[in-house]
């Protein structure tokens, strides 16, 4: 078999197996976009450079190497610019949470390692896959034990004569471990319900689940919404 073709067998294989390996991790972990996705990603990546690493074969009459004057830089440039949209396809909002983020960054720097195997620029795509999956796998439980904020849009509707004071449901966040922001009023168009609509903060994500209990078993409250924020 030609040399040259051993080596684009080398750079595509290997391109299948880095963007393979983080799409698994996505793929076990529910995103849309995940095991085939960053494979062909990938792949797709590595045999675009490859052709740029090989144009001189396209063309008639064995124009020598040394003839040819390329920029690599070009062609990545234009496959990242791709990449771009494709990443942003699986960023989505549900309700008032972003999520596809990790997602979208992982598609973007799979591109990047199929890059550079494109190449054959093996140590760095390597060590880049490597540090990917364990961005993707191992930063998940450090982030999952660090302390942080959880912020939540809360959305409270009484009936319009017998609502409670903000002061009243003020004291109710406050007891269950939010602080609150942004607070805003309502009056439905039905001119019927009174509504507050307020941005909650809290130390720990499971007063969420508190806050819902207590909330329904209030007869004044006729509604009311708790949306997480996060990625």
């Amino acid at each position: 078999m030609d040399k040259d073709m051993v080596d684009v067998a080398t750079h595509l294989v290997a391109a299948v197996f880095a963007g393979g390996i983080i799409g698994l991790e996505r793929s076990f972990h529910g995103r849309p976009a995940g095991f085939r996705t960053h494979t062909l990603v990938c792949v797709a990546s590595s045999l675009l450079m490859i052709l740029m690493v090989y144009q001189w074969k396209l063309l008639p009459g064995g124009v020598p190497v040394d003839t040819i004057r390329t920029d690599p830089t070009r062609m990545a440039q234009g496959i990242m610019t791709g990449i771009g949209f494709l990443g942003a396809g699986v960023i989505f909002k549900e309700g008032l949470s972003v999520r596809g983020l990790t997602t979208a960054a992982s598609i973007w720097i799979t591109a990047a390692i199929g890059i550079l195997i494109g190449v054959g620029f093996y140590f760095p795509a390597v060590l880049a896959t490597a540090l990917t999956l364990g961005i993707l796998s191992v930063f998940r439980r450090i982030e999952s034990s660090m302390p942080s904020q959880a912020y939540a849009h809360h959305a409270l509707r009484f009936d319009r004569n017998d609502a409670m004071s903000e002061v009243a449901v003020r004291a109710i966040m406050a007891e269950h471990g939010f602080n609150v922001a942004n607070v805003s009023y309502r009056v439905t168009d039905d001119g019927q319900h009174f509504e507050y609509r307020m941005v909650l903060r809290s130390s720990d994500v499971g007063n969420l689940a508190r806050l819902a209990d207590y909330l329904l078993k209030q007869p004044k409250v006729r509604s009311f919404q708790l949306s997480p924020t996060g990625d």
